[in-house]
């Protein structure tokens, strides 16, 4: 007997044809999540309520806890009508009221009872719950509507009594069944042409028993595992898989390649995962290992298997998704289809190393990039020109490495392993470099000069590939900027704002010594564009670079205050940020922080307002009030004191200076009026201001921590 009738768990499920693997998780998340919203917003989940989410293959399934068989009645006003339209002069009920209330199931002596609030009348009505049946019907077409399916297959129905004749219906894959069970009643609800029951389907070829009824909506996931050998959890299917991969690489001394992307796609491949051992012929280890690597996880789903050393060995994971007593013809049949895969790469990497990457150069002029900025090898002859301004200014020594490895960075393109892998690009190119003898700074600048490549991605691990970087990423930006291709809202078709970003990082993490306008200027030279499209580009870009570090260092939580002082002084060495940012993050835990920020927060408004320059000088033998005379030697001792260690790079001790400015400002602004009548007082208390203004925001801009 269940303790409470009313009160029992769901269970749902749409048993399907296999479902796309790298979309599986999120469908499994969003089903579950958008049913068990509906139904909580529709007043079925009682206190406690918790959903689980299953995702198999084969099925989308979700069990939630504590749901009522009916939402509770509920008490609401319902709006009527104007009150000088429902009663007359006297207070009785117009017809139009006597037939809006009999619509409602009242009649005229509900009137008594009507609310007229702010001349609305509003009549309190007993709102009756949903039962389960309509509200899970409702969630369950909410849940299916709002799945985010990649791409939606259209197919027919048979002929049944609910949908005779034939029908189409679009989903992500042909439906087959559909259980709906509150504890172990079935619900009648329907969905895809199918009416919902208790029986479900196992493992295509492990199950017990093929077909299962399912007993009690509790029971789904264990008989599932029990008689249909289907591990329904994706979590627990991939946490099963994991300890399968590092038990059988165990064995043999190795560890499984990582790569969570890849366990994801193979739990999305797998009911109940079976972890076998294959290998291939060690001559094939002379291929780069990222070249193998790819080849055995993007197209056979494989798990390389790495030594101590993260190299690369001949044994590799299969997951399978049966079990045989004799798994040698499986594992036999899968090394014969990773064989030929292996031999292409073989041949590919043999082939390329006939050509040298400086006889490829010509035929770049035959790729196109864009049909507005040319080929590829005018590209590459803008970022040349770009590397070059750059290096020549932070190390001449190194010019000739880095127009060397600006001419061959993208030669690889036209090589056969970068045409079949094209996530290549670059890595072949150091390899082919190497194997031609040019030096590891060039060859390393040629696979380095795409990083970095994502978030947090490591960035180029020398000097010449940290300038290629730069200005690969630079001649992007510009160059599209340049022809309007600038990102707007979601659209983002050429990753402009990761170029952004990890221009931004090269500057700032490699600390690039160099101006960030001058930086943009050396990026504009090759484009031969009109003086007015230089400014106009230049601005955009900046404003967009700006915006994308802000945005940037708020995700790495810092205060978005303390990201406006610093940033709205467009410091132009980007490498000081780090700096000034922590610095004014220390200063502002001071406890005189407020009242200075308060202070110079009034400062600029008072200067914005004055008409013409206001030069930051002071004539003493105008200073006649204690408080100005006051404050001006208070900062004839700390400006000095602030700007030596400013230019020194002492940032929070500069900003720490300022703490003694405190008093004399705070009675600076009680007992002196700086619109004095007097233009000569008015002209210097201005200038004692602009004196205090500039001493405050070297290094950042203070009034933007004022609350």
């Amino acid at each position: 007997m269940e303790k409470n009738p009313h009160n029992k768990n769901l269970l749902v499920e749409l048993f399907v044809e296999e479902l796309p693997p790298k979309a599986l998780n999120k469908l499994g998340e969003a089903f579950s999540s958008v049913l068990f919203e509906s139904l909580k917003t529709q007043g079925l989940t009682l206190e406690n309520a918790a959903v689980t989410a299953f995702a198999t293959p084969r099925r989308l399934a979700a069990h939630i806890k504590y749901v009522a068989d009916k939402a509770a009645d509920k008490q609401i006003s319902q709006k009527l009508m104007p009150a000088n339209v429902g009663l007359d002069a006297n207070g009785n009920a117009s017809p139009a009221l006597i037939k809006k209330l009999q619509s409602l199931g009242a009649d005229a002596s509900a009137v008594a009872n009507l609310k007229n609030d702010n001349n609305t009348l509003f009549l309190d009505v007993l709102q009756e719950g949903v039962t389960l049946q309509d509200g899970l019907q409702k969630a369950l077409n909410e849940a299916i509507a709002k799945l985010p399916i990649p791409k939606v297959m259209t197919y027919q129905l048979h002929e049944n009594t609910q949908n005779p004749g034939w029908e189409s219906v679009n989903f992500v894959r042909p439906a087959h069944g559909l259980v709906a069970m509150h504890g172990s009643s079935t619900i009648a609800v329907s969905a895809l042409g199918l009416n919902a029951s208790n029986i479900t389907h196992g493992h295509r070829f492990e199950a017990k028993q093929p077909v299962i009824t399912i007993k009690h909506a509790d029971s789904y996931e264990q008989q599932l595992s029990d008689e249909g050998a289907v591990i329904a959890s994706f979590a627990n299917r991939k946490a099963e898989i994991a300890n399968q991969l590092n038990a059988a690489a165990a064995k043999q001394n190795l560890k499984p390649i990582e790569d969570d992307a890849l366990l994801d796609e193979v739990t999305a491949l797998v009911e109940r995962p079976n972890v076998l051992l294959g290998q291939f012929e060690e001559v094939y280890l002379e291929v780069p290992q990222e070249c193998l690597i790819l080849t055995m996880k993007a197209n056979q789903k494989y798990f390389p298997l790495l030594d101590t050393n993260d190299k690369l060995t001949n044994k590799f994971l299969i997951v399978s998704n049966i079990s045989p007593k004799d798994p040698s013809a499986l594992i036999g049949g899968n090394e014969r289809v990773v064989r030929p895969r292996l031999a292409d790469a073989k041949f590919f990497f043999d082939q390329d190393r006939k050509k040298t990457l400086e006889s490829r150069i010509d035929g770049l002029d035959k790729v196109v990039y864009h049909n507005k900025l040319g080929s590829q090898a005018k590209r590459n002859g803008r970022v040349a020109k770009i590397a070059q301004s750059i290096v020549e200014k932070i190390n001449p020594s190194l010019t000739l490495k880095v127009v060397k490895a600006a001419r061959i960075s993208k030669a690889d393109l036209l090589t056969d392993m970068v045409n079949e892998f094209p996530e290549l690009q670059g890595i072949m190119g150091r390899y082919y470099a190497q194997h031609e003898g040019l030096d590891d700074d060039i060859a390393f600048a040629i696979e380095d000069h795409y990083k970095p490549r994502f978030s947090g991605d490591e960035l180029p691990r020398e000097t010449v590939g940290i300038v290629l970087a730069l200005a690969d990423k630079l001649e992007t930006l510009v160059g599209l900027f340049s022809i309007g291709e600038k990102p707007t809202g979601d659209k983002d078709p050429f990753a402009l704002r990761r170029q952004a970003l990890g221009i931004l990082r090269i500057i700032i993490e490699a600390k690039i010594p160099l101006r960030f306008g001058d930086i943009i200027i050396d990026a504009l030279s090759p484009f031969n564009l009109s003086f007015d499209d230089q400014v106009k580009t230049a601005s955009a870009i900046r404003e967009f670079c700006f915006d994308r570090l802000s945005i940037s260092l708020r995700d790495l939580g810092a205060s978005p205050q303390e990201i406006d002082a610093v940033l709205s002084i467009a410091p132009q060495f980007l490498s000081e940020i780090p700096e000034r940012l922590n610095a004014v993050h220390t200063f502002s835990t001071l406890p005189e922080a407020p009242a200075l920020a308060a202070a110079n927060k009034r400062v600029s408004n008072i200067l914005k307002k004055v008409e013409g320059e206001v030069k930051a000088e002071v004539n003493a033998n105008l200073l006649q009030e204690p408080a100005e005379i006051a404050l001006n030697t208070a900062l004839s001792k700390v400006k000095p004191e602030a700007d030596k260690l400013f230019e020194s790079g002492d940032y929070t001790g500069s900003l720490k200076a300022l703490a003694a400015l405190k008093a004399p400002v705070d009675d600076f602004f009680d007992n002196v009026m700086v619109n004095a009548d007097d233009p000569a007082l008015k002209a210097n208390r201005l200038g004692l201001l602009a004196t205090l203004h500039q001493t405050m925001n070297r290094v950042a801009d203070l009034s933007k921590l004022a609350s």
